[in-house]
């Protein structure tokens, strides 16, 4: 239950808050290379052509632009190490709060072209701080940092698998289809970003609540600078606006460029990592500071001009004796008191990141620096303190990590679609379990007609279907009907009833249906006086298996006949489900009731599918080939998980052609007042019997039935998108391939029409509650539990135990792929695998159930729902036996009874 609850807040903040991560992802990813982009798009700002002579110097700079306008306020000036790159001087300018860039020619004083995307990138920074919105925007990206936190460790939680390896965690799965796939690729690449967006998030929400920062001061080991005290206009203002500007340009766009982004970053930020701490210029999450007064429109200085030229000549003498070749750019801020000092900045020459600042004190009086601070002589956890934004944007790890950053920003949106995928996948699949099931309609029944009791024993669900029809025809005929199912039958029912009819299925090897075995051993190994009863039976099989066809029926009849009871007609046989045999049963039933009873039957009504894809799941087994078949409907189609599909198979070609020679037939005409010619006609019929002299096409095709259809396990479920088959061939003693498994793996061409039928088979399908299941089989009879567990992973049900067994693990382990992922994902609980071959002593399913025989008990005490599908001789009976060595002959009929022990086997 907790992780379910895990599960439902999960998806549900993941559907919602989901959109405004994915724009803050992307938006960061932009955002994070602002300045390769501007520098790329604003060359010939940035860069200019080397002189021979030097450049200009800060006082030379100051003096140039004083001269041409006295009244221009001047906050810092930065210097470029390199040849080619621009100075900068900023300078106060209305309606720029932390002061406008003038990127020069640092040999003429030249103004550069202004820098061109800057109004971009501030939209694009305010979309990814606030989404336009102001304060209502920064509580909304703070509150979806906070989700992404939890996305992260609750999206761990959801998918910790039970056995760990690499490559289950990190590998994608590219063969994985529909669902699977989604999720693998939500999951996995949800691992590979994990790191990544923990530390954006942790990073980003330093900007967001202050609560927040404190934490993670102390979870550092810093302490929190206090506050600066703000200075007024006339004050500290235009040092504020060489340090808050550099910083704003950089990551607002608010001004322009300085010739390199570490001059500009280093000149605005002498004490930006400390203010940046403080709390005082607050970033959004990708480095946003908040307002600091009207920085960029302070009073003039209040120093003498001839002072300033002197403690800019000074300070750049000194830092050039001092820093010659160890810095990349050096920011020299104004000074505002004539306290005899000057305050710089300067970056190493192999630059960190833009953050990377040296800090630096020069007193031009007494011409010596009274404090230098070297980044590199910081502690770690203090540099991350003081570097919150290289760390966020993943600069301070390198241009690699940055770039690994930027590519998890990008991915983002990706979670937000396949987590919509998934959800909505997940409600197709309720609607499509919803489904309810068809009632008979009401009749006015003659009151003087005695009623009748109809009782079935099905497995796949034919034999209800008759039953039903059989109820439908009597009561349209007005007369009383009751349908039962023969293990809720008591012998108390037969005692008061008058007239009975069983439409009984034979299963296996002449056993009855699983449903019905309780009915055979409390009721037909009992004696009873049944005089009064009269009674008829439906019998279905398959002549396939001559030796036990009708079993089940026969018993049924002689136990009645045993007892006393009257038959109203001889017993009917039906082979799978013959329209002819039905009527027969109908007509019987018409001439003893003198009712006129409406025809009934199962018309096989055979929709045309596509088959798509065809593929060895087994290259190199010693067993027989398997094939992987995928079909696409041409309608819309529905079914349940533990259906089955009814394939009409079709002659190949080669055999099409040898009967029309072996008949003399020529090949292309057209069947007499159809537009089929003879091929096309011929597809499905039996070309084995044996024919006799015919007068024209249509007397040959009334004596060539059609062929028998064969039944399949589906192995997926409507919202895949496809019907899956897993089929064997098979191959008789002359080495011919099956009429079913031929068709299907070998003579169907791809892409080509196959005619199927989806079979309800109630008495396989899924529990529609959250209690555990434990799906039993071998071979090919995977196909019916892979749709169970597809259908209980699209219901979000997690407690699968799945016992599966085949020759080899190397080459016979069916859908190992989304097995695993299950097993990783915690759709399955438990996986256990008895390959017979893979050991001198060959291991079965029932040994491995043998084996977990505690834990079977365990989970049937939980009210686990048994599945087994797959061989009948061998498997089935095995297990079977199994079971009841295990939790005895009364629990497992008990089990039978409650339909917590369900089959399909074959």
């Amino acid at each position: 239950m907790f992780k379910k609850t895990f599960f439902q807040i999960h998806w549900f903040l993941g559907i919602t808050a989901g959109l405004i991560l994915s724009l803050m992802g992307v938006t960061g990813a932009i955002y994070s290379y602002e300045q390769p982009i501007l520098k790329w798009i604003n060359s010939d700002s940035y860069t200019v052509q080397a002189q021979p002579g030097p450049k200009l110097t800060p006082a030379e700079l100051y003096q140039h632009f004083k001269q041409q306008d006295p009244a221009l306020q001047i906050n810092s000036i930065s210097i470029d190490a390199s040849p080619t790159g621009s100075s900068t001087v900023n300078i106060a300018k209305e309606g720029e709060r932390r002061g406008y860039n003038m990127l020069v020619n640092p040999y003429t004083a030249e103004v550069l072209p202004e820098i061109k995307g800057r109004k971009f990138f501030k939209f694009v920074e305010q979309l990814h701080r606030n989404l336009t919105l102001g304060p209502v925007g920064k509580q909304l990206t703070g509150a979806c940092a906070l989700m992404l936190i939890f996305f992260v460790l609750s999206g761990l939680y959801l998918r910790w698998p039970k056995r760990h390896s690499i490559k289950q965690w990190l590998a994608f799965k590219p063969q994985l289809k529909g669902r699977n796939f989604i999720w693998d690729l939500h999951a996995v690449a949800g691992t590979w970003v994990a790191i990544f967006y923990l530390i954006l998030a942790c990073t980003g929400l330093t900007w967001s609540y202050d609560w927040w920062r404190s934490g993670m001061y102390k979870v550092m080991g810093v302490e929190r600078p206090k506050p600066e005290m703000q200075q007024g206009p006339g004050g500290r203002g235009g040092e504020g606006q060489g340090r808050g500007e550099a910083r704003g340009e950089q990551h607002r766009g608010e001004g322009q460029r300085g010739p390199r982004a570490e001059a500009e970053q280093a000149r605005g930020d002498m004490r930006g990592e400390r203010r940046e701490s403080r709390g005082e210029g607050e970033r959004g999450p990708r480095g946003e500071e908040g307002q600091r007064g009207n920085r960029g429109e302070g009073r003039e200085p209040s120093v003498d001009e001839a002072v300033l030229l002197t403690a800019l000549n000074k300070s750049w003498s000194g830092f050039q004796n001092e820093f010659n070749d160890k810095y990349s750019s050096v920011t020299f801020n104004l000074p505002k008191k004539a306290d005899g000092e000057l305050k710089l900045s300067f970056t190493d020459v192999k630059v960190q990141h833009e953050r990377a600042r040296n800090n630096a004190t020069y007193n031009y009086q007494n011409a010596a620096f009274t404090s230098v601070e070297l980044y590199e002589d910081k502690k770690l956890n203090e540099k991350i303190m003081s570097s919150m934004l290289p760390v966020h944007r993943g600069s301070f790890f390198g241009p690699v990590y940055q770039f690994l950053v930027m590519l998890a920003s990008l991915t983002m949106p990706l979670f937000f679609v396949t987590g919509w995928l998934l959800y909505l996948k997940r409600r197709k699949q309720k609607k499509l379990t919803l489904a309810a099931r068809q009632g008979t309609a009401a009749v006015d029944l003659d009151p003087n007609a005695k009623p009748w009791l109809i009782a079935y024993a099905t497995q796949t669900g034919v034999s209800e279907q008759l039953a039903w029809r059989t109820a439908t025809a009597l009561q349209q005929a007005r007369q009383p009907a009751t349908v039962k199912p023969v293990q809720q039958l008591t012998l108390t029912d037969l005692q008061q009833a008058e007239q009975v009819l069983f439409v009984a299925s034979t299963y296996g090897t002449g056993e009855a249906p699983d449903l019905a075995s309780s009915f055979e051993k409390k009721i037909l190994s009992k004696k009873a006086d049944l005089k009064h009863l009269s009674y008829a039976v439906l019998a279905l099989g398959s002549k396939e298996y001559p030796e036990t066809f009708c079993h089940f029926g026969h018993r049924i009849d002689e136990w009645l006949k045993n007892n006393g009871a009257k038959r109203l007609f001889k017993i009917i046989e039906v082979d799978n489900a013959n329209n002819a045999d039905i009527q027969q049963w109908n007509m019987a039933l018409a001439d003893v009731t003198h009712l006129d009873l409406q025809g009934m039957g199962i018309e096989k009504t055979f929709d045309q599918w596509t088959l798509v894809k065809r593929g060895l799941l087994n290259p190199g087994s010693q067993g027989a080939p398997a094939f992987n078949l995928e079909l696409k409907p041409q309608h819309e189609a529905n079914w349940q998980a533990g259906d089955i599909a009814e394939i009409q198979p079709g002659n190949s070609a080669e055999q099409i052609q040898n009967f029309l020679a072996q008949q003399k037939l020529e090949a292309g005409q057209l069947v007499p007042g159809t537009q089929q010619t003879i091929e096309q006609a011929l597809w499905n019929r039996d070309l084995t019997v044996t024919v006799k002299p015919f007068n024209g096409l249509d007397d040959l095709l009334e004596q060539l039935p059609a062929l028998p259809t064969r039944e399949y396990s589906i192995a997926s479920i409507p919202s895949q998108q496809f019907l899956r088959l897993v089929v064997r061939q098979q191959r008789n003693a002359a080495g011919e391939l099956g009429l079913g498994s031929g068709w299907l793996t070998e003579y169907a061409a791809l892409n080509a029409p196959v005619a199927l039928r989806i079979r309800s088979n109630d008495a396989f399908h899924l529990i529609a509650d959250n209690r555990p299941i434990i799906c039993i089989g071998n071979g090919t009879g995977i196909a019916g539990l892979m749709s169970l567990l597809h259908a209980r992973n699209r219901q979000n049900y997690n407690d699968n135990w799945l016992i599966f067994g085949e020759r080899q693990r190397e080459h016979d382990f069916f859908f190992h792929e989304p097995l695993e992922a299950w097993l990783n994902m915690g759709t399955l609980k438990r996986l256990d695998l008895a390959f017979s071959r893979d050991q001198a002593e060959k291991v079965y399913v029932h040994h491995k159930l043998r084996e977990a025989a505690d834990e079977l008990k365990a989970w049937l005490d939980k009210g686990a729902v048994i599945y087994v599908c797959g061989s009948l001789n061998g498997m089935a009976s095995d297990v079977d036996q199994a079971l009841i060595e295990i939790l005895g002959e009364t629990t497992v009929d008990q089990l039978r009874h409650e339909g917590r022990y369900r089959r399909d086997v074959y």
